[in-house]
């Protein structure tokens, strides 16, 4: 009998990791590289995908968007992030309680865990290596920034990635999205699936609850309640 499991899907930036003023540098290194251009304004980045990002920060300085625009920005982006690897390590760290949640729910047979970012492959994979939290979780089911530029997309998108690879099929009640800002809980519930939110970003539990998150945590200091809130176990103390 095949077990039933939980895909759990984690935000990084404010969720998993903090990194400070890397994101503008790297975003002015590539919009040079791959226009010419210098940054004069920068999109919000909070909740949203790298490919909404770069097409807002293209637009924003007056360039026309193309499929082919994108994919060379985007490759760019790539190159710049690697160029800050020193600093990534300098300026972040990893949030309280991440590494211990991180390896408790690594250990279960009843859980995937991947993650759902706004950060395109190369700076999802770089950032939790920087940290030594890349090796908990399924790169290969991940949802990527550069998927679509609408984040409840990448919801369906590593469900069937989760899918194909592990067989069987994950539904609402089997995917889990942990995440730090309103835009996390709205494309959990639009994508289809429950949210854990953490007050560890630039949002306050209150706010997270208004936006309508199922459970919310102050942080991830507490690994059992992180491990029952993601299996939607109700805490009994």
């Amino acid at each position: 009998m095949s077990t039933s499991r939980t895909l759990v899907l984690w935000d990084i930036d404010h969720t998993l990791v903090h990194i400070s003023g890397v994101a503008r540098d790297v975003y002015a290194d590539a919009l040079h590289a791959a226009t010419g251009r210098r940054l004069e304004r920068i999109a919000d980045f909070a909740g949203r995908t790298e490919r909404a990002i770069s097409t807002e920060v293209l637009r924003s300085h007056g360039i026309e968007v193309t499929d082919g625009l994108l994919d060379s920005f985007g490759a760019a982006i790539a190159e710049a992030f690697a160029g800050y690897e020193a600093a990534i390590r300098e300026r972040g760290r990893a949030l309280p309680g991440a590494l211990a949640a991180l390896e408790a729910l690594a250990e279960r047979d009843d859980v995937i865990q991947s993650v759902l970012t706004g950060n395109m492959e190369p700076l999802a994979i770089g950032k939790l290596k920087a940290f030594g939290l890349d090796h908990l979780v399924d790169f290969e089911v991940a949802a990527y920034g550069m998927d679509h530029e609408d984040r409840a997309a990448l919801v369906g998108l590593a469900q069937d990635r989760a899918a194909r690879k592990y067989g069987g099929s994950f539904t609402p009640d089997s995917t889990v999205l942990v995440g730090d800002t309103p835009n996390d809980v709205l494309a959990g519930h639009l994508g289809g699936a429950r949210v854990v939110a953490v007050a560890t970003g630039f949002n306050d539990a209150a706010v997270l609850r208004e936006a309508g998150a199922e459970l919310v945590l102050e942080d991830l200091t507490d690994t059992d309640a992180v491990v029952r809130a993601v299996l939607g176990v109700p805490d009994q103390r």
